[in-house]
């Protein structure tokens, strides 16, 4: 599979909200660098699959509009904005944040995460 095909269906599925499903796409040895408007964050895969779990728990439904992705030998940047659906209030969905991502890949798994994020 190629790179930008194999980004595009992690964004696609429900990896995000599924720690199941994420397990299947993340490297054993990925390391993810997050600046968020809140700060930094250096993840690896097990904070990962907290964060999906955390999803999970924290939304009914969620849903991702990519507008960009590009893709460089075995390297794919995407733009995306996240959509959630919080139990507190399940008929109105809200943008949770905006997304700018490099993905580096290993073994056609997802092993370097660079990402900017920007709360809505």
């Amino acid at each position: 599979m190629k790179a930008k095909e194999l980004v595009t269906e992690f964004y696609q599925s429900d990896a995000l909200r599924n720690s199941e499903v994420i397990k299947q796409f993340l490297h054993d040895n990925m390391e993810f660098h997050w600046y968020s408007s809140k700060g930094f964050l250096k993840m690896d895969k097990n904070d990962l699959i907290e964060l999906s779990n955390e999803m999970y728990r924290s939304y009914t439904s969620s849903r991702i509009n990519i507008s960009h992705i590009l893709e460089e030998e075995n390297k794919v940047s995407i733009r995306y904005s996240y959509f959630v659906t919080p139990f507190e209030n399940p008929g109105e969905e809200v943008v949770l944040a905006h997304f700018m991502t490099i993905w580096e890949l290993k073994d056609n798994k997802l092993y370097r995460g660079y990402q900017m994020s920007q709360l809505s």
